[in-house]
């Protein structure tokens, strides 16, 4: 029946194509298009989008060599030819032959076909190609335009390609927003090059807000994502409370974003009829981790029973780490045991939480097994070495095994693992050690410059960690939180005051590096051995919020070492107002009392602790 029916004209064949998509059979489609006789460009166009909206390029590909095999050249249009690209996702051999045909036949000149060149070869990573073909259009359209932007490896050279689509008129499309904002928040740049993209991607925003698109779904979801990676949490909210529509992207990036109202975000999520994927429950039990919100995690964990969530293996990995945080190692272990595959992120997770909990024999015994099962990448081996570095009752050998076995694998080189084991070998006193394999590194990372700061640092050798972060800071290294940590806590024990200080300040106005209560209660416990009493006092006063217990215990210390009973009286108040049930501020300040013979107060003041303790 069908044969007879298509052996006249292709006119009768097209409404019997198109009722492939009830069939639901490409086995049909492809009958009836062998029977056709001489088919023409619209049904085999028609084909061919049958197949990849099925996901079969390959078949697709089929019939496009099948019409020309037979001789069909003149029904191909440059439909068919963009179609044919679209189908060699990336590849460039018969990419390169269709691009022949589509210079021999002409239909090169399309616009069509030209940008799907383009796509073609810059997913065959032959950018060259592309940009070559970009450069010979004469009236290249947005699409041109945005296939070659996203074709960019480097986002130096994206964005100055952007500059050049603006001086040129082009006006943007939420492609082109969402192509240059996704290179503003590229994870490879410096934190200079950082800063830069991210006053460019505030440029950008300007603009967006300018041409209409400051509510776009897709655009605001990748200014939130720029707005995260550069640490600008306040823009990254304000973006997403602008936006009229919210798919499961926004609200995953939001989540991820604001950690601390995670869980209330999640619940409007639910509300807002926006079902989770994977990724956000990655970030919500990520959040919870950080917050240790025991009772809310096991909530999410119910949930992701009842939604069947655990089949994703990182949401089973994020839920072991989160329960590792929480100190409940045994259901760590329960959800790893429970995995179908264990896939080497999952025996990271396990390894590392026994790190983190101090079971450094588990740790390594955990290793073991899981190099006899798969294979280790560099946070396997940073989160081993962690472990056998925290620990004294295991032997250094081990963490030399470790080494030895880096080295076979070819790993040694690598920064993270070439600090870690920096880092082991420093803390189990092997301080030559850790200098040969900082020397030894081909790429210096911060990580790599702290970890040897801080080694020296943890053996006294005050002249070595002030030589290496002038190094840092020469080979344009930026220090971070804990590079500062470790310089001030030289500077304060070597009684470098006045270096501390300018470190301090330049810590705070040049990196723009918030302190922690860690940096207050260092700077005020070197101010105070100095005798810079005032000082001390007026930096406790500049704290944004109240100041930490150990900042003012520090400044007490210090009082009652310096004998300013005045000031002392003010930081006890403090204190006690603060923790009144801390016995030791009311001992400091008896024996200041004490020193100064003023023995009814020392009497009052045990009243105080013995009142206070109930």
């Amino acid at each position: 029946m069908i044969t007879r029916q298509l052996n006249f004209k292709v006119l009768h064949a097209k409404p019997r194509t198109n009722s492939l998509k009830n069939f639901h059979s490409l086995k049909h489609g492809h009958h009836m298009f062998d029977q056709i006789p001489q088919p023409n460009a619209a049904s085999t166009n028609r084909s061919m989008l049958n197949c990849l909206r099925k996901n079969l390029p390959f078949q697709a590909l089929d019939i496009f060599k099948k019409h020309l095999q037979l001789g069909f050249v003149d029904n191909v249009d440059h439909v068919t030819v963009a179609l044919a690209l679209k189908a060699c996702h990336g590849d460039p051999k018969p990419g390169c032959q269709i691009h022949g045909f589509a210079v021999s036949s002409g239909l090169v000149s399309y616009i069509t076909v030209s940008n799907s060149l383009m796509n073609m070869y810059c997913k065959s990573g032959q950018f060259a190609k592309a940009l070559c073909i970009f450069e010979n259009l004469i009236d290249p359209d947005i699409v041109s335009w945005n296939t070659v932007l996203s074709g960019f490896q480097k986002s130096e050279d994206a964005l100055s390609f952007a500059l050049r689509m603006n001086l040129n008129g082009v006006v943007f499309d939420p492609v082109s927003y969402t192509t240059i904002l996704a290179f503003c928040s590229d994870d490879e740049v410096s934190a200079c090059g950082q800063e830069r993209n991210l006053d460019f991607g505030k440029q950008m925003h300007g603009l967006i807000m300018k041409t209409g698109y400051g509510r776009h779904v897709s655009v605001c979801n990748v200014l939130m994502s720029l707005y995260s990676k550069c640490e600008v949490v306040e823009d990254a909210k304000l973006v997403f409370q602008i936006m009229n529509d919210r798919n499961v992207v926004s609200w995953t990036t939001i989540i991820s974003v604001n950690e601390e109202d995670a869980v209330s975000l999640f619940n409007e999520m639910r509300l807002d009829g926006v079902y989770p994927n994977d990724v956000t429950f990655i970030g919500l039990i990520h959040a919870i981790s950080i917050q240790t919100l025991v009772k809310e995690g096991q909530m999410i964990h119910g949930f992701c029973i009842k939604t069947s969530f655990l089949s994703e293996p990182n949401v089973c990995n994020s839920l072991i780490t989160m329960y590792a945080k929480f100190e409940a190692i045994q259901d760590s272990l329960k959800i790893f045991e429970e995995l179908n595959y264990r896939e080497i992120i999952s025996w990271n997770a396990l390894i590392s939480g026994y790190a983190q909990n101090g079971l450094s024999q588990e740790a390594l015994c955990t290793f073991l097994s899981a190099i006899m099962e798969s294979k280790p990448n560099e946070y396997t081996f940073g989160s081993v070495l962690s472990a056998i570095g925290a620990a004294e009752d295991i032997s250094l050998k081990q963490g030399q095994r470790c080494h030895s076995y880096l080295i076979k694998l070819r790993l040694d080189t690598d920064p993270i693992v070439s600090g870690a084991l920096l880092d082991m070998y420093a803390k189990r006193g092997n301080i030559c050690e850790s200098q040969k394999v900082f020397c030894e590194m081909p790429e210096r990372t911060q990580f790599a410059w702290t970890a040897i700061i801080s080694a020296y640092a943890r053996h006294g050798d005050y002249d070595s960690v002030i030589k290496f972060f002038k190094e840092m800071e020469r080979e344009g290294v930026r220090p971070d939180s804990i590079t500062f940590l470790s310089v001030l806590t030289v500077c304060g024990r070597k009684g470098m005051v006045d270096v501390g200080r300018q470190l301090f300040d330049s810590m705070v106005k040049e990196y723009q590096i918030e302190p922690s209560p860690e940096h207050y209660s260092c700077m005020v416990d070197m101010l105070g051995r100095a005798g810079r009493l005032e000082e001390a006092e007026d930096l406790v006063s500049q704290i944004p919020g109240l100041p930490g217990l150990s900042v003012l215990q520090s400044l007490l210390g210090a009082c009652k070492i310096h004998g300013n009973m005045e000031m002392g009286e003010r930081t006890a108040d403090a204190l006690m107002e603060m923790e009144p049930t801390e016995s030791g501020s009311y001992v400091l300040m008896s024996n200041l009392y004490a020193e100064k013979g003023h023995w009814e107060k020392v009497v009052k003041q045990f009243g105080s602790i013995f009142a206070a303790r109930g």
